[in-house]
């Protein structure tokens, strides 16, 4: 791979007929890949790869990160004729959470997180280029609050989701449930949360306990043997598959 070049953030994959997979497991970043192109281009790009297609189904363990790129994500998936039915593995952050509001269906486990906040982006420049970003922000963040609201229904209101957004909010899969956020509770996993010291050294509640989690050992010789096994398989999959359908991802 060639230095500077970033690997994507996302995977697809082609499952049973008329079905595909997502998984955006990492930050969503907007590199370039080429000298006009960008992420969410791509990610486009891959989408209608996967051809005509009823149901995606879309994992994701994500901190976040370039809020544009997020919200041009979440309205490709919303705008796709498929049914998309969403699985938070771990975490969905910032403008991940974003992204996990295009799903018709939407699963946690019981020890899965999400995290909403009002966006905000690090500028430079004179007045009046500050003022524009301060104005894109706002524009920006009425429409990820008209997201949530359009997702939660009559669970949640505006004054409510405002104080939510404004207090940089870490939500339980039950307090997701709660609010419209999500639609079934599963059983908890062993998915290690994906974090970004970058982007977590910016937020301000982070629970402690996320920060703390560690996944646990395996309990015996077995369980362990039956891991790396799984780890292996899943690992020769991936390659395989980046060999027969997509050639080499660059990073």
């Amino acid at each position: 791979m060639k230095n500077g070049e970033k690997k994507k953030y996302w995977e697809f994959k082609a499952s049973a007929k008329g079905e595909g997979e997502l998984y955006i497991y990492g930050e969503i970043t907007a590199w370039e890949w080429d000298d006009s192109d960008t992420s969410a281009n791509s990610f486009k790009r891959d989408l209608d790869a996967l051809g005509d297609i009823r149901t995606l189904r879309l994992y994701i363990n994500s901190p976040g990160g370039s809020v544009f790129e997020g919200v041009t994500i979440h309205s490709i998936l919303k705008r796709h004729k498929a049914r998309v039915i969403v699985h938070v593995d771990a975490l969905a952050a910032s403008v991940a959470s974003v992204i996990a509001m295009a799903g018709d269906e939407i699963h946690m486990p019981r020890n899965a997180m999400m995290m909403i906040h009002n966006p905000w982006r690090v500028t430079m420049g004179n007045a009046a280029e500050h003022r524009k970003a301060a104005d894109d922000l706002d524009r920006i963040g009425g429409s990820m609050k008209q997201t949530y609201l359009d997702r939660a229904g009559d669970k949640l209101d505006e004054v409510r989701l405002t104080e939510l957004l404004e207090g940089e909010t870490w939500l339980s899969a039950q307090e997701c449930l709660d609010y419209g956020f999500c639609d079934v509770i599963g059983e908890e996993n062993r998915v290690a949360a994906c974090i970004s010291e970058e982007l977590f050294s910016k937020y301000k509640n982070i629970p402690q306990s996320l920060m703390n989690k560690q996944e646990q050992p395996p309990k015996n010789s077995e369980e362990e043997a039956e891991l790396r096994r799984q780890i292996i398989e899943d690992e020769s999959s991936y390659l395989n598959y980046i060999e027969s359908t997509m050639g080499v991802i660059r990073q």
